[in-house]
């Protein structure tokens, strides 16, 4: 084949790919399709048997950590409930409205130890809900003599997801239809030495959180039903 014609050619199949990549680059947010995402407004500070607690808990926090946690996520919200026996639980949720592949979450399971915290067990669960089963992590970490099970769970768009190759599959597919998605981690945790009871503890509170929320804005918290599995 004459080198110029072969030259012609490559220099053709690049430029159809190249226009292909940008034909089919994500341009449109669902973040700006939906509800406005308000995490302060949209969580009640009061609901079922729980009330926030006015004081706030002394945290760990890791200036680097949190730096990263900004560039990542649009908003944060961090809250502990107590219910009308006492039993205190914290609720941390973060927002982004750009979880395209460059932004990726930041997982309890890396956050904790890289706050001190070991990690002594971790397994995948579901989360019985009114509205349907949401999948859930469970991780339980440990600082000396604090013990705390954690629940949490993982959003992009309307779908929520276990882990890193269900997460790139969701991508792809909002992409592929020009969407660029939004993504939350929603976690609840609470200090206690039984680890059993306090997932049951956990369950039961993000049910009553679930439940006092709009019906909007539940979506964006437990995703489509028939897109969880």
């Amino acid at each position: 084949m004459n080198i110029w014609l072969r030259n012609f050619i490559l220099l053709t199949l690049m430029l159809a790919a190249s226009g292909l990549a940008l034909a089919l680059r994500p341009t449109h947010k669902i973040a700006e399709q939906g509800p406005a995402i308000d995490l302060e407004a949209m969580i009640p500070r009061t609901f079922g048997e729980w009330r926030e607690e006015q004081y706030k808990s002394v945290q760990i926090v890791d200036p680097q950590q949190q730096e990263m946690i900004d560039q990542i996520y649009t908003q944060t919200l961090s809250r502990t409930y107590v219910n009308t026996n006492g039993y205190r639980i914290m609720l941390s949720m973060a927002y982004g409205d750009d979880q395209r592949d460059g932004m990726q979450m930041h997982y309890p399971e890396v956050c904790y130890p890289a706050q001190g915290f070991t990690l002594q067990g971790k397994q995948a669960g579901t989360l019985a809900t009114a509205s349907g089963s949401i999948p859930v992590t469970r991780i339980l970490a440990s600082l000396g003599q604090r013990n705390e099970p954690v629940t949490y769970w993982t959003t992009i768009g309307d779908r929520v997801f276990q882990g890193g190759f269900q997460k790139k599959l969701a991508e792809m597919s909002y992409g592929l239809n020009g969407k660029i998605p939004d993504g939350m981690l929603i976690r609840v945790s609470s200090i206690d030495a039984e680890a059993a009871s306090a997932y049951e503890m956990q369950t039961r509170f993000a049910n009553q959180m679930l439940a006092a929320l709009t019906p909007e804005y539940r979506q964006k918290l437990n995703g489509n039903p028939q897109l969880n599995n």
